[in-house]
């Protein structure tokens, strides 16, 4: 990402889940807005929990995902924005503080302090992958968002810091460079699909955007603006599907179809008389029963996943703060029923999140699922866009994680 070279307008985002890999490329139009290009899915089995636990799948989904991506948008692209997710992220609040020189605020002062910030004890095994200022105070003034020009003696920093396993994020870079990519930049994937589903109102109300996928929920906790809080909560669709499997003696592939069309998670809402058909194991014949009996498998799970949710809330201690409630986006979000259980279990507004201010093929990524990937996009032309009218804040997250790639880029150097 030097800054010599002109503006790239072609983007590429992907997103690695536990169930499959989205690839999404994306060009930057003349009014600064993304324009989807080209998208490209395919099916992952090597990614349990945010990790990566079999190289070779993986990789081979990232070519297939890719391949896919390009031939529809017909770019060709060396590089990509990876978001990062899984158990293994953790984040902390820290403070810094420097004092002013010439009595007045300038960009290097805030470089300064927010490398003040950055300077805690960060575990060996863990790497640095987002530095996110939530206020400033110069002079004890609080409640600042952007210091630059204000006079004062001590400008202090509070930031949040996300970090995530040096192996785990070392895998990750390892399959997306096994399938011929450079990474551009991590960006934690709650943050990304957060960046791309919820409106500026709500990030300043305070707002949780809870990014459900086929293997986890990852939840993000935005208040006055800025991100307070990340956590992982480890049950996803996928969980749904073995439970329509075990429950209904159904392949995993028939359950999986019949949670997306037929499923729903308030056995309340569905009508007593429908039937449907259920698939047998083994060659067994397929069986017609209620559609309520599938509602009431998936009830179980998805009461059990809210609730879980719906602790992390109260554990996170900034409850009170979210004034707009609970966005809930990605591919296991559009269940059926899901919202209206969650209003009633939640106690707070919910709605579902899918993808917003973008062009292109907008009903193609008008979904939950995409929201990561979309994401991305929007994030990496914020850094672009940063990186050109040099406003340092967001520079620091560019330059830490390009210190990253470039560790990473070592650290292989070294192996091989």
């Amino acid at each position: 990402m030097s800054t010599s070279k002109p503006k790239a307008p072609v983007l590429a985002g992907l997103d690695i889940g536990s169930t499959k890999v989205s690839f999404v490329i994306g060009t930057v139009n003349s009014d600064g807005k993304i324009e989807v290009a080209g998208i490209g899915t395919a099916p992952n089995t090597g990614i349990r929990q945010g990790v990566v636990v079999n190289i070779e799948a993986t990789t081979e989904s990232i070519k297939k995902a890719k391949e896919e991506a390009e031939l529809m948008s017909g770019y060709s692209v060396s590089e990509v924005w990876v978001g990062v997710a899984g158990t293994h992220i953790s984040s902390f609040d820290s403070k810094g503080m420097v004092a002013i020189k010439n009595r007045e605020v300038t960009a290097s002062e805030i470089e300064r302090v927010i490398e003040a910030a950055k300077a805690v004890a960060v575990p060996a095994d863990r790497t640095v992958l987002h530095v996110l200022p939530r206020e400033f105070k110069v002079d004890g003034q609080d409640g600042i968002t952007d210091p630059i020009g204000m006079s004062g003696i001590r400008l202090e920093a509070n930031v949040h810091i996300v970090t995530g396993s040096q192996s785990a994020v070392n895998n990750t870079v390892k399959c997306v460079e096994k399938a011929g990519l450079k990474v551009a930049g991590l960006v934690l994937a709650p943050l990304a699909s957060a960046n791309a589903v919820i409106s500026n109102d709500e990030r300043n109300l305070g707002v949780c955007v809870v990014d459900m996928g086929g293997g986890a929920c990852n939840a993000l906790y935005l208040v006055n603006g800025s991100v307070a809080h990340s956590s992982t909560i480890p049950v996803g669709g996928q969980h749904f599907t073995h439970d329509v499997a075990v429950g209904l003696r159904t392949p995993q592939f028939a359950a999986e179809v019949l949670k997306k069309k037929y499923g729903c998670a308030m056995a309340s809402m569905v009508n007593e008389n429908e039937t449907i058909e259920v698939e047998g194991v083994g060659g067994r014949k397929s069986r017609v029963i209620p559609r309520k009996d599938l509602a009431d498998v998936i009830e179980a799970r998805a009461e059990e996943v809210l609730n879980l949710i719906g602790n992390d809330l109260r554990m996170s201690g900034v409850m009170p703060m979210l004034g707009s409630g609970i966005v809930l986006t990605g591919g296991a979000s559009q269940l059926d029923g899901l919202v209206e259980m969650g209003e009633f279990i939640f106690d707070i507004p919910v709605r579902r999140g899918v993808p917003r201010e973008i062009g292109g093929l907008t009903d193609v990524v008008k979904s939950g699922e995409f929201a990561v990937v979309v994401g991305l996009l929007q994030y990496a032309l914020a850094q672009r866009k940063d990186l050109h009218l040099h406003a340092q804040q967001e520079v620091n997250i560019g330059e830490s994680l390009d210190g990253i790639t470039k560790k990473i880029k070592d650290f292989f150097g070294q192996i091989f």
